[in-house]
């Protein structure tokens, strides 16, 4: 294989590796790794679908310390951006779900932005998660519930209530209920619930909750909660956790009036009153950013809790995730058969990160082979008949050594000289043990013996050889300082080689590379 046979294959490994990092892996969801809950179901009843994603947590001038507007929170906001606009485009619309459900925290920085910032991150959102551009996903219905870092908590409500004020204009009420099919969702302000139960929003909250209470149930029920309800800490969270279990803290500015400035998971005592007020068959949560899977004991009957990770590959989890939900269409007969009522299957995104190391890893590898390979290039094929050859020889020298050491137990060489002053090897089968008085002109060594005629050649060649050795020892010096010279003139061609292979592959690749980052983001 020819310099130029080998900067072709990498040219070709690359463009695949780029399809399949920039595409084809955020179609696999849909394509193979992924279905629908229902599709598996030994019945074929009806059911409405439902995405569900929570947690993108846009990055702003809060998420790091960088100067704002500086290119490389520019940087970072892109590549994020763009990870979680690929996944929705590719990997979660292409299950043509009824309904899409976010469980919160939309932005990183949301109550401690200013306006103009706020709009901003606003725009960007409604670009990632956009649906105008998709005909055929355009009327989808989407519902939101707020994040702690949407609105913040109670600490903040009464010090940023711009916050509440700017996300209610944009989403609506942080707490209401829906019907999917025939199954009633539940959404609250989960921020709130343990506040001041004398403030506006942890009352408001409250009464919510209240009022569903009272309502008749006509369909099972979904509660939407952004914070999990309380678990124990340690409590297990099923094998599709990939992180620590983070164990209940709640942080309390002031105690008399229960501002909480941050907690993991609603208290104990909220999580028995929303169990038992709203009375849910499934819990869906946030705010984690992993996924974590428990059951609750509640006066009814156990609930089962799916806190869902996040959509986004920069908020501490490698492994994003969405889930789909099927809804039933059907009214369940019986308290066994509601469990049929909402069936959920979570969906694993590709890992950015080992994306990226693989781009990095066969960068190296790239420059490694431009640099080793021969210049007159590699025949595989010639390398494998040596091969075959030498295995073919090695064989046949460990057969047929033993029937040679049996010819050359009783044989000696003899040394002679032809006319021209040729040696050569004459073999003679030893008949006696021992040589005779009239051979003692003669010098042996070993079985080989020397007659005075080759000791005087020899004696010759030798003189000649050492006159010879010491003519030479003063150019070698000349010989080594040029092969130094030889050795770097060398290093330098395979540099220069080297760019030149790694110029054609970028020539090649980075289009490409620079069509599937735009594709996906440009409407």
């Amino acid at each position: 294989m020819k310099l130029w046979e080998l900067t072709a294959v990498l040219c070709l490994i690359w463009a695949l590796t780029l399809l399949y990092g920039e595409m084809l892996a955020f179609r696999l969801p849909s394509l193979s790794t992924c279905r629908w809950p229902h599709h598996s179901h030994s019945q074929s009843l009806d059911y409405v679908k439902v995405a569900v994603l929570t947690d993108p947590q846009l990055t702003d001038r809060t998420s790091l310390p960088l100067p704002p507007k500086s290119l490389a929170l520019e940087l970072v906001q892109f590549y994020s951006d763009l990870y979680m606009r690929r996944a929705f485009l590719s990997s979660v619309l292409p299950f043509d779900p009824d309904v899409i459900l976010f469980l919160g925290d939309y932005f990183d920085g949301g109550p401690y932005l200013s306006d103009h910032e706020w709009k901003e991150s606003l725009s960007r959102l409604k670009h990632i998660f956009s649906l105008s551009g998709q005909e055929r996903h355009s009327t989808i219905p989407v519902y939101r519930i707020p994040g702690n870092h949407d609105i913040g908590y109670e600490f903040l409500h009464s010090r940023r209530p711009q916050a509440i004020r700017r996300y209610e204009k944009e989403f609506g009420s942080r707490n209401y209920q829906f019907t999917v099919g025939k199954v009633e969702f539940i959404a609250i302000d989960s921020q709130a619930i343990d506040g001041n139960p004398q403030g506006y929003l942890a009352s408001s909250t409250r009464a919510f909750v209240k009022n569903v209470s009272l309502d008749v149930q006509a369909y099972p029920r979904v509660l939407l909660t952004h914070i999990p309800l309380y678990r124990q800490d340690g409590t297990d969270c099923g094998p599709n956790r990939k992180s620590e279990i983070i164990n209940q803290r709640i942080n309390v500015h002031s105690p008399d009036i229960q501002e909480i400035v941050y907690q993991n998971y609603v208290t104990k005592e909220s999580s028995n009153y929303l169990l038992d007020s709203i009375q849910p068959v499934l819990v869906l949560s946030g705010h984690d950013h992993d996924q974590c899977d428990v059951v609750h004991k509640s006066k009814y009957g156990p609930v089962k809790e799916h806190t869902l990770g996040t959509i986004s590959w920069q908020q501490g989890n490698v492994y994003p995730s969405f889930m789909l939900l099927s809804a039933s269409n059907f009214v369940p007969s019986n308290t066994a058969s509601s469990e049929e009522a909402v069936l959920t299957q979570l969906c694993f995104l590709p890992v950015q990160l080992h994306i990226y190391i693989w781009y990095l890893s066969l960068f190296v590898l790239t420059l490694l082979a431009l640099l080793l390979w021969p210049t007159g290039g590699v025949s595989f094929w010639h390398h494998f008949s040596d091969l075959m050859a030498f295995g073919k020889q090695l064989i046949s020298s460990i057969t047929s050594r033993p029937k040679e050491k049996d010819e050359d137990l009783n044989c000696e060489y003899e040394m002679m000289w032809d006319a021209e002053g040729s040696m050569q090897l004459v073999k003679k089968i030893s008949n006696v043990a021992v040589t005779s008085k009239s051979e003692t002109s003669s010098v042996e060594r070993g079985t080989a013996v020397m007659r005075p005629t080759a000791i005087k050649n020899i004696s010759q060649e030798l003189e000649v050889s050492v006159n010879a050795d010491a003519d030479a020892f003063d150019p070698m010096a000349k010989t080594l300082s040029r092969a130094s010279k030889s050795w770097t003139k060398l290093v330098i061609q395979r540099l220069v080689r080297t760019f030149r292979m790694v110029t054609i592959i970028a020539a090649v690749n980075v289009p490409i590379y620079m069509l599937l980052l735009f594709k996906d983001w440009i409407d």
